[in-house]
């Protein structure tokens, strides 16, 4: 018999325009060779365009999927995307603790449109306090935006030495690896990544689309399957880096307005 494919779980919420969510996880962890397992969050109603609504799901549901999953195919790797609310973060985190394998955090809050994943910033403080507390410290690598670090960090983040400055709170909070993503930065898509207390930087010249929903997503779902591959962070990360510019690059064009990136792209 061959032999079976390396698992990767992705425990997100859903988009139906297919772009970002566990959609956007599961079509990167084929791309990548892995057997992607899902766990859903919460549902939102969205396209390219806008989020019109979002119901998050009750914990003990999430609980119950992700107890479906881990007892029966058990991931190599597992990435976490938009939970939707304390109550979730701290359920799922109980049942992750006492796993070993690989666990890339990407604090969703805010989608790409600027509609907000989480009911208001009161409910986003304590969802932060729950990522903190609970989550943080079961990660791997953590995959924190600007705004998202700037929350996680507690300090404004406005450029590459902020970046890295960031980093380090947010290791300080328990995971090995933090990814600050730049590109809500001016002029070149720097990332920033401190891994076990050293710091690489990427960059590339920043590409003129309005074509990025699902990027977030689909980088650390590109990561997640490469850890699930065997690979170490530093390498996962480089690979998940330049697989997330050839798919903005080559972004479809589909939708009339933040479009989704290329989940054919070559994973390099």
């Amino acid at each position: 018999m061959p032999m079976p494919p390396p698992v990767a779980l992705t425990i997100a919420g859903s988009d139906p325009s297919g772009g970002a969510g566990l959609q956007a996880d599961l079509k990167t962890f084929h791309r990548h060779g892995a057997y992607g397992t899902s766990v859903v969050t919460l549902v939102t109603v969205q396209n390219t365009r806008r989020v019109s609504a979002v119901e998050i799901l009750a914990p003990d549901l999430v609980v119950a999927q992700l107890d479906a999953v881990l007892d029966d195919i058990p991931p190599a790797a597992a990435k976490t995307g938009a939970l939707g609310s304390a109550a979730v973060i701290t359920a799922v985190a109980a049942r992750l603790r006492g796993t070993t394998f690989p666990l890339v955090v990407d604090p969703v809050m805010v989608s790409k449109h600027g509609a907000a994943l989480i009911a208001d910033d009161a409910v986003r403080a304590l969802v932060a306090r729950a990522l903190v507390a609970d989550l943080l410290p079961r990660a791997t690598l953590v995959t924190p935006n600007l705004p998202e670090a700037e929350r996680l960090a507690g300090f404004p983040v406005g450029d590459v030495a902020a970046m890295e400055r960031a980093a380090r709170a947010i290791a300080a909070l328990g995971p090995p690896h933090v990814l600050v993503k730049g590109g809500h930065l001016d002029g070149a898509a720097v990332d920033v990544l401190l891994s076990e207390g050293r710091v690489t930087t990427f960059s590339a010249a920043r590409i003129d689309t309005r074509h990025t929903h699902g990027t977030g997503c689909t980088l650390s779902a590109a990561i997640t399957a490469r850890l699930a591959a065997g690979e170490p962070v530093a390498t996962a990360v480089a690979g998940g880096c330049r697989f997330i510019r050839a798919a903005i690059a080559g972004a479809p064009g589909l939708g009339g307005g933040c479009g989704p990136v290329d989940h054919f792209a070559d994973p390099g």
